[in-house]
């Protein structure tokens, strides 16, 4: 898959929930590799900020970033889930003010934006981040936890426990970013009556009312009381008789508020900077933990350089070692890849079990036997062959030949017993008979060697 960008600008406006102000926000096209950038053009210079996770400097009542000199974008989750969701992997957001608007309280108006300039592709691979295995983070404090799982694509699941006769326990999910827009966007933040005069006395939610969040009245109060909340918030008294949610517009779903929490999971995880494959469960979420879980995530995806593909022995190879031989000239003791697992026209996966009557072990060395590493690079060439050959018309009439090796490092010895996976890709397309082309052998999760290397395909006399 390719990275996406916006197909054009489109631009939001409204009150931002917490500074009250007329907030205009224009998302645009961005170049590949640019992740999500805000520019704050209210500022002299025009400085941007990188939506990442160690940038998040506040998470009380939304997630808030800056940049090193200080200059912050808040309340940006629901843009970002909404940008996750889509699969936009670049866009630049020019802001004239502290934060986004807030708008209705969900992610919809940004979905429908999204869907009306379209996405266009772009030339570099979409980078994803393929969970392997359980990683957990867990507040012992406030008993909050989130878990990811491994997973053929991305979903969530999300559990809410509030203290609360009208909003209890609820439960939301999301198996699939293709039904985001009719199960998550049109859910709304909200608010619970007993938290507003805590959250003005703040400085928070000077922009919000009943147009832009739910309302829970969860506890008596009296009169007064709800007189000043109304005056704080400028908003007209109200006698409240009863118990529940006090908007004027209804609940879009029974559990809307756990439908939100999953929203703010998705946009808090964004921050990580790449797309994840992987099941996120998330058990009584907020922004502080979300962010928690998310550095500690981006902590592993920062120092993971590359990923080794995914191997399941149990499948049928691509190509076996049959149609191998029908694509490369290479033969005893010198054909050095057995099988083909994954294979389009920029990339392939070869497997090389390493076995102890390999003949080269016979002198190297006979008593620590060690693959020598102008062997591994050979078996990357190897499958570099099966990549360029397996898509020409009589492939069998061709051979490949070295022309230069960059790059190389070997980082640990492969012996007898490993498994070496091949990931090889095509660096630029291929001109005038020479492909350019990135190798990376893996034993396990480790990368064992890495090179990059120019080869011609010459047509056999």
């Amino acid at each position: 898959m390719k990275q996406l960008t916006l197909n054009g600008e489109f631009t939001v406006k409204g009150k931002g929930l917490h500074s009250g102000l007329e907030i205009t926000a224009t998302f645009r096209p961005a170049p590949e590799n640019t992740g999500y950038k805000f520019r704050r053009i209210d500022l002299e210079g025009e400085p941007t900020i990188d939506a990442i996770a160690e940038n998040v400097v506040d998470t009380r009542r939304g997630t808030v970033i800056a940049n090193r000199k200080g200059d912050v974008v808040s309340t940006i989750e629901h843009a970002m889930a909404a940008l996750y969701a889509a699969g936009v992997d670049n866009v630049i957001i020019d802001v004239n003010g502290p934060e986004l608007p807030i708008l209705d309280g969900s992610a919809i108006i940004y979905v429908e934006n999204i869907e009306k300039v379209g996405l266009v592709e772009q030339a570099a691979d979409k980078d994803f981040y393929i969970i392997k295995e359980k990683t957990q983070f867990k507040d012992e404090e406030t008993g909050s936890m989130l878990t990811i799982y491994p997973d053929d694509g991305f979903s969530v699941e999300c559990m809410v426990e509030y203290n609360s006769s009208v909003l209890p326990n609820q439960f939301a999910v999301l198996d699939d970013l293709a039904d985001f827009k009719q199960e998550i966007a049109n859910a709304r933040t909200f608010v619970f009556v007993r938290e507003i005069e805590q959250l003005v006395g703040a400085n928070l939610i000077k922009g919000g009312d009943l147009d832009n969040a739910i309302v829970i009245y969860d506890e008596k109060i009296d009169q007064d009381r709800i007189d000043h909340i109304c005056d704080v918030m400028n908003v007209p008294h109200m006698q409240i008789n009863q118990l529940g949610y006090i908007n004027p517009k209804p609940l879009v779903w029974d559990n809307e508020p756990a439908r939100h929490k999953v929203m703010d999971v998705i946009g808090d995880l964004a921050l990580i900077g790449r797309p994840l494959k992987g099941r996120v469960v998330a058990i009584r979420p907020g922004h502080s933990v979300n962010n928690k879980f998310t550095r500690m995530v981006r902590q592993t995806v920062k120092h993971t350089e590359v990923q080794a593909p995914i191997y399941n022995p149990n499948l049928e190879p691509i190509i076996d070692i049959n149609g191998i031989k029908r694509l490369l000239p290479h033969r005893y003791p010198f054909l050095l890849i057995d099988k083909v697992i994954e294979i389009d026209k920029k990339h392939v996966v070869a497997v090389k079990n390493v076995t102890v009557n390999e003949p080269f072990f016979q002198g190297h060395f006979p008593q620590e036997p060690v693959m020598p590493g102008v062997l591994q690079v050979e078996a990357m060439a190897q499958a570099a062959g099966v990549l360029v050959l397996n898509f020409l018309e009589d492939p069998e009439k061709y051979s490949t030949y070295f022309l230069k090796i960059d790059n190389v490092k070997f980082r640990q010895k492969v012996v007898p017993g490993n498994t070496l996976l091949l990931n090889v890709s095509l660096m630029t397309e291929i001109r005038r008979g020479c492909a350019i082309v990135k190798g990376y052998a893996f034993v396990g999760e480790k990368v064992v060697c890495e090179a990059e290397f120019m080869a011609q395909i010459i047509k056999n006399k």
